[in-house]
């Protein structure tokens, strides 16, 4: 995992982990890596300093995947409306677990009626899903969701 400094177009600062420096220029050109504040696509990295030694802090433990965001003076605010947005889709649409990809594409495809759904998609399927035009948003995790 990999731990981004980014800013948006419009100056807001924020952190973002990803599996890998492709992971990111891959979300980053499908545009969904998006600022927290303003929710601008046009998001770039910020220079970093290496991360020295790190082989040797917490050898041999994996690290958990994690979606992380710095919101800044207003986190309380922000964390709010990203609960209030989860559980809105999540009382308002069907868990599908690890089959989003297949059943985003059934709905796109009207080969089922078209409902809300949620899940779980690798980096690939999200990317494959988008350029079949099939519009998908990620999901805000937050901390607690985590405990």
């Amino acid at each position: 995992m990999i731990l981004y400094t980014l800013n948006c177009e419009n100056d807001h600062g924020f952190e973002a982990w990803f599996p890998s420096s492709s992971a990111f220029e891959a979300q980053q050109k499908t545009g969904d890596v998006t600022c927290p504040v303003c929710g601008s696509a046009n998001v770039h990295k910020q220079i970093m300093a290496p991360s020295l030694g790190a082989e040797s802090v917490g050898a041999g433990k994996k690290s958990e995947k994690q979606s992380v965001v710095h919101t800044g003076e207003n986190q309380a605010e922000m964390r709010s409306m990203m609960r209030q947005l989860s559980e809105h889709v999540k009382n308002n649409a069907d868990y599908v677990g690890p089959k989003f990809a297949e059943e985003a594409r059934k709905i796109h495809y009207e080969e089922v009626e078209p409902h809300g759904i949620y899940g779980e998609a690798s980096a690939d399927e999200v990317t494959d899903l988008k350029e079949e035009g099939i519009d998908v948003h990620p999901l805000p995790i937050l901390p607690d969701d985590q405990n």
